[in-house]
Order: structure tokens, then sequence, then C-alpha cells
């Protein structure tokens, strides 16, 4: 092999590890800024402890899978909400569990209210409970738009992460307002 192929075989082997370097550390940030988001959007699809864990990790394969291929046509929480949604889908799809009463689910890894007053916590938790089970009972093109206008997701970035239009989501998140309503027996 003469010196030049060896120098462009050498350069290209050192291009190949500084972009897996890269996309090794755009990959932590991504679970850093998005971890906690990702973990309530796995929980919104799957109350067991186990298999929830089992959808983030999948989700996160996902995002390493897809993140060569990141154009940056859409911002960053899009892309990784657009993937965890798509692989939320494809779980329940594949799970297709019954639903499960409030007094089956596990509690949540979450950290308790700080609050000193023990009333308004049991309050808060039980409220919490409610509607995280209400969410849970939602049929799925609800639940994920609930989900995702928890997350604070922006109507445009809704739609872009389930590829509707914006009047289309308006109109389904109203929907799913009013079903989510009418789970918890909100009046009106």
């Amino acid at each position: 092999m003469s010196t030049q192929s060896t120098d462009s075989f050498a350069s290209r082997v050192t291009l190949v590890k500084e972009t897996r370097r890269e996309l090794e550390q755009q990959f932590e940030r991504i679970l850093d800024e998005h971890g906690a988001a990702i973990s309530r959007l796995a929980y919104s699809y799957e109350a067991v402890t186990g298999l929830r864990e089992e959808l983030v990790q999948e989700i996160a394969l996902a995002i390493w899978r897809a993140l060569p291929h990141f154009r940056g046509e859409c911002s960053e929480r899009t892309f990784v909400f657009r993937i965890a949604h798509n692989r939320g889908l494809t779980h329940v799809r594949r799970r297709r569990a019954p639903q499960q009463s409030l007094d089956d689910l596990e509690e949540t890894d979450e950290p308790a209210d700080t609050r000193p007053h023990p009333d308004e916590q049991l309050a808060q938790t039980k409220q919490r409970e409610r509607l995280t089970a209400a969410v849970q009972s939602l049929p799925v093109a609800h639940r994920q738009m609930i989900v995702l206008m928890l997350e604070g997701l922006s109507h445009a970035e809704i739609a872009e992460v389930l590829g509707i239009t914006e009047n289309n989501v308006a109109v389904r998140l109203t929907r799913a307002r009013k079903t989510l309503k009418e789970t918890m027996g909100v009046a009106r």
C-alpha cells in the first residue's frame, strides 16, 4: 500500500471515530435533557414497571439508531418525541394488554411532593393517580394528544410529531380533553 493510501485510510478511520464520538455525546445529552419526558411518555403507554422500563430502552435504542439520520429539519425535541411516540404505538399494538384498574397500578418512582401538610399530599397523590388512570384508559389517539400537550409541546410540534395539521391537532385535543373530562367525571 502506498503512503498516500495509508494516510487516506488513517484519516477516514479518524473521521469515523470522531463522528461516532460526537454521536455518542449528542445521544447522552439528549437522554439527559429528555430522559424524564421519555419516561413520562412511556408511563402513559405502559403502567407495569418492568414493561415501562423495557419501552424506555426501546425508545433510547430507536433514538440511537435514528440519530445519524437527523438532519435538523425539525427541532431535536420534536425528533425525540416523534420517535418516542412511534415506539409507544408499536409497543401498544404489540402488547394489546387489558386495561388495569386504579387498584392494580404500581406506585410510581416519582418523588413525593415536599409540601408539609400530609392531607394536601394525599389529595394531590390521589388526584395524580386518578388523572394517570384516566389518561391510560383513553383510546391511544386521545392519550397521545393529552401526553404531548402535558409535556408542553406546541400545536405545531404535536402536528409534526403525529404527522397531521395544526388544525387537526386542535380538533383532536378538544375531543381528547372532552373524553378525559368525561372519564374523570368532571362537570363542564
